[in-house]
């Protein structure tokens, strides 16, 4: 492809190439992977626990807590380890329009500090332990 200048000469320039478009900020957040909730708020959970973990942490001895259909707000100011007998939970974290599902057979750990709204649709029971840091 040649090119005119004004004053009579011309070069020569190389043949077009196609260019891509450069991302904009919608098409980065976009194309992101959102993680999970409960990587974000630091949530471990195991899922349909084996017998022998629960007796390896003692489950049968820790304390019962039970409710029905039921809004709660709550708030953890310790690690708590829960493992859910019956029934499930939504937890909606403090500024979020997501929620996390737990249902019977869960293990789950909340993070100290950690805010949410916990709903229940029907009777709920589960087994909860505090922890202290570093207890596994």
């Amino acid at each position: 492809m040649a090119v005119s200048l004004s004053f009579g000469s011309s070069i020569h320039l190389p043949p077009p190439t196609r260019i891509r478009a450069q991302p904009n900020k919608s098409n980065i957040i976009c194309n992101l992977v959102e993680k999970p909730l409960e990587e974000l708020f630091n949530i471990k959970v195991e899922r349909k626990v084996p017998k022998k973990r629960l007796e390896e942490l003692g489950v049968s001895r820790w304390s019962m807590w039970k409710t029905g259909r039921s809004r709660l707000a709550w708030d953890w100011h310790v690690d708590q380890l829960v493992y859910i007998v019956e029934g499930e939970v939504r937890v909606v974290p403090e500024g979020s329009e997501k929620y996390m599902q737990f249902v019977a057979g869960d293990l789950v750990r909340y993070p100290k500090w950690f805010e949410a709204d916990l709903f229940f649709n029907a009777p709920y029971q589960e087994l909860y332990s505090f922890r202290a840091y570093g207890d596994d």
